[in-house]
């Protein structure tokens, strides 16, 4: 943790002083560090992870809970150092503040393989860092709420330890040597018990001489067990607060509709109906359409109905078919992104003999979480306060300020538990329209919801994307590889609706392609960016979701040409330690090898996020079609801290990508979404989910997240399952277009 030294109070305990019968504390590395987030106001502060008061021990996390069970995770990583459990502890999602910025989700930025561990890798990854707190972004996504935490959030802990620990040995007489720590108290030579929370005062005035020294993993009692989540009674007892749970005095509820042409103008509307109707308050003029403010969200959702628009064209081709002409016409090299591997000399190897040739398409998909975009705003006073379950607070609050042109500081964002977010709830629409009703009923509260289908069919979607596959074998081997991907560029699109301009390739249409740690001779990996048409935006794993689709169809077509075993033919490929762990592992947990009368299995292989993925599925064919009978996934997330969660997130990402393969398709006429409800872009029902299996591995070099890299590999998985029973090789998703599912 670097050398020791005397650390200010101020840049250490981050200002840790008595607050309301409480105290607060925490640590920062720097010695200029951001402000406390809470602080002012009657001398109250707050550290941006732990606080400790008259009702006990408040533990801050910094990233939004959706459900991935994050929360807990970061909250065990404070109790360890505090020698607490997780029942002593209250967990709470932070503040919008810089001071929470994340400082790892820039680091998949970088033009480095994951597997890349040299100097200049390493020099490049650290120098993130600086951007990463220069911009003050607080976000949850790319599977870096964990490698984030993982040192900052230990140190938290351990610090206030250290001071409480000093506290108790002034306040006894005994060296702090003498003392030990458990279940809250510090504990003396003679069992004397002093708890934390009667010696939090006293510990404000502590500074700590050092940089605090932190448990080693042999040590670890609440780390690296599986832990039940913090939210599982409210969640099981319907007693967690969601958004669309608020109720505040005089609340009002809204529902809006905006252009079904997304981007397109509002020429007109005429709410005379809506206006005539029984609790309806006020229609209002929002970003992109019009908005009811209603006595109930039901008269909201009836009323915005009566409203007649007429909406302006698509700033886009208006059909899917018209999108995919358009796309097919940037698969060129005109309009080439990037190529950021280019091994050997692929147009030499493939200038002669056969060539394996094969092109890939998956479609345009919706987040569809279980909860519908949800906002709620006050205006009062000179003060903003924003409610929503979001995944970017600091956004969301200089969305607020921007609005109102009140001063960020008068901005107050609640970011509340949420039904799933998988990069949707990182976008700032239903925000902003919720901070436009606050401002037309300003001194009452305002629910702005939306329906099923104004959520379907206003996303930010995943691209719909091509793959195109050129290759060669010799030996039984790949000696040329040359993939390419196009789609519009997920930066360029989600980036500018939030008002950020990143210039240079997008690494998002490449990723999941061009790190894969295969070893082939003459390899090659270009990205092509296409026009910017439906608005896109960030959806579970981003572009490895389709490049894992394209690459391990692939990979594994390749390997019944050559008439190899496909797990062992990747093993030939790979070098990689833990991504070859994987593989093994995941043959074993589900007999690769064996296969009942009537059923096969498929095997992709994925690292995303840094993280190596391995999958296989198995089928059978049956009277009313295919039916997937089981699914196996085997991952390395370099440290465990909570075996059972990974499992879980393993799963639900299996089960999210599987039902995206089967059925997963947004499509596009008059420039308007077809699919508008669960009915017309369905998951898999509960009787179709298979039987899961997930092993966890722990060889990797540093600390990974998982929230995102279980679902790449097992489209390809289930397309690769489906040749090995059929003989039919299915290059395009959904498989259901092209097969019938039980």
């Amino acid at each position: 943790m670097g050398k020791v030294m005397k650390i200010a109070r101020r840049g250490f305990l981050f200002g840790s002083v008595a607050i309301l019968g409480g105290v607060a504390f925490g640590w920062w590395k720097y010695e200029t560090p951001y402000g406390n987030p809470l602080e002012g106001g009657e001398g109250a502060t707050l550290n941006p992870y732990v606080l400790i008061d008259a009702q006990g021990i408040t533990i801050i996390a910094p990233r939004a809970e959706m459900g991935q069970g994050v929360q807990t995770t970061l909250a065990a990583l404070v109790a360890e150092e505090m020698d607490l459990t997780l029942d002593q502890v209250r967990v709470i999602h932070g503040p919008a503040s810089a001071a929470y910025y994340n400082s790892a989700i820039l680091g998949e930025g970088v033009p480095f393989a994951p597997t890349d561990f040299g100097r200049v890798a390493e020099a490049v990854r650290a120098a993130m860092e600086v951007p990463a707190k220069f911009l003050g972004l607080q976000m949850t996504g790319g599977s870096s709420s964990v490698p984030d935490a993982y040192d900052k959030m230990r140190v938290a802990g351990a610090a206030a330890r250290a001071a409480l620990v000093q506290a108790a040995a002034l306040r006894l007489g005994v060296a702090a040597e003498a003392l030990r720590t458990e279940g809250g108290a510090v504990v003396a030579p003679d069992g004397t018990k002093l708890t934390y929370v009667e010696l939090a005062e006293a510990a404000a005035g502590i500074e700590l001489d050092a940089e605090p020294v932190l448990k080693a993993p042999a040590a670890w009692t609440v780390l690296g067990k599986s832990q039940a989540r913090v939210d599982v009674v409210a969640k099981s007892t319907g007693t967690a607060v969601y958004t669309a749970d608020l109720r505040l005095p005089g609340m009002l509820f809204a529902s809006a509709r905006t252009n079904p042409r997304l981007g397109g103008a509002v020429k007109g509307y005429d709410a005379s109906a809506a206006e005539a109707m029984a609790g309806v308050v006020k229609v209002v003029p929002v970003p992109g359409g019009a908005a009811v403010v209603a006595q109930t969200t039901w008269t909201a959702m009836q009323a915005v109905e009566a409203i007649a628009f007429d909406w302006g064209e698509a700033p886009y081709p208006a059909t899917s078919a018209e999108i995919a002409t358009a796309m097919a016409f940037n698969f060129t090299q005109e309009f080439r992104d990037s190529v950021n591997r280019d091994d050997g000399d692929v147009e030499t190897a493939l200038a002669a003999g056969d060539v394996f040739e094969a092109a890939y398409t998956v479609p345009y998909l919706a987040h569809a979480t279980m909860e519908p975009m949800t906002a709620a705003a006050l205006l009062k006073d000179g003060k903003l306060t924003i409610w929503a379950g979001n995944q970017f607070p600091t956004q969301a609050q200089a969305e607020g300020a921007a609005l109102t042109g009140l001063p960020a500081e008068a901005v107050t964002v609640e970011t509340l538990a949420m039904g799933g977010g998988f990069g949707r709830r990182a976008e700032m629409d239903i925000i902003r329209q919720a901070v436009t009703l606050a401002m037309a009923v300003e001194g009452k509260p305002v629910l702005l919801t939306w329906s099923r289908e104004e959520d379907m069919t206003h996303d930010g979607y995943r691209p719909a994307a091509l793959g195109q596959v050129r290759a060669k074998l010799e030996g039984g081997r790949i000696a040329a590889f040359d993939f390419g991907t196009c789609s519009s560029s997920v930066i360029e699109s989600q980036g500018g609706r939030l008002g950020f301009s990143v210039p240079g390739p997008d690494g998002a249409i490449v990723q999941g392609a061009w790190e894969q740690p295969y070893r082939f001779a003459h390899h090659r990996v270009t990205g092509y960016r296409a026009p910017a048409m439906v608005p896109v935006g960030s959806w579970r794993s981003v572009g490895a979701s389709q490049n894992a689709f394209f690459h391990e169809s692939a990979v594994d077509e390749l390997a019944h040409l050559a008439g190899a075993d496909p797990v062992q033919f990747r093993l030939d490929h790979i070098d990689h330690g833990p991504s070859r762990e994987v593989i093994s592992a995941v043959a074993k947990l589900a007999d690769w090898g064996r296969v009942a009368a009537g059923r096969a299995k498929g095997f992709a292989f994925c690292m995303s996020f840094g993280v190596p993925v391995a999958e296989v599925v198995e089928v059978e064919q049956g009277p009313s079609g295919i039916r997937i009978t089981g699914a196996w996934a085997a991952v390395d997330v370099g440290v465990a801290l909570d075996p059972r969660n990974i499992e879980a997130q393993v799963t639900g990402a299996m089960v999210y990508g599987l039902s995206a393969a089967v059925r997963g398709e947004i499509t596009f006429a008059d420039g308007m979404a077809e699919q508008r409800t669960f009915w017309d872009y369905e998951p898999l029902r509960m009787p179709q989910v298979p039987p899961m299996q997930v092993v966890v591995l722990q060889n990797l070099e540093r600390i990974r997240g998982i929230g995102e890299p279980g679902l790449p590999p097992v489209a390809p998985a289930l397309a690769n399952a489906i040749f090995a029973l059929t003989g039919q090789r299915l290059r395009g998703l959904p498989l259901a277009k092209a097969v019938a599912f039980a």
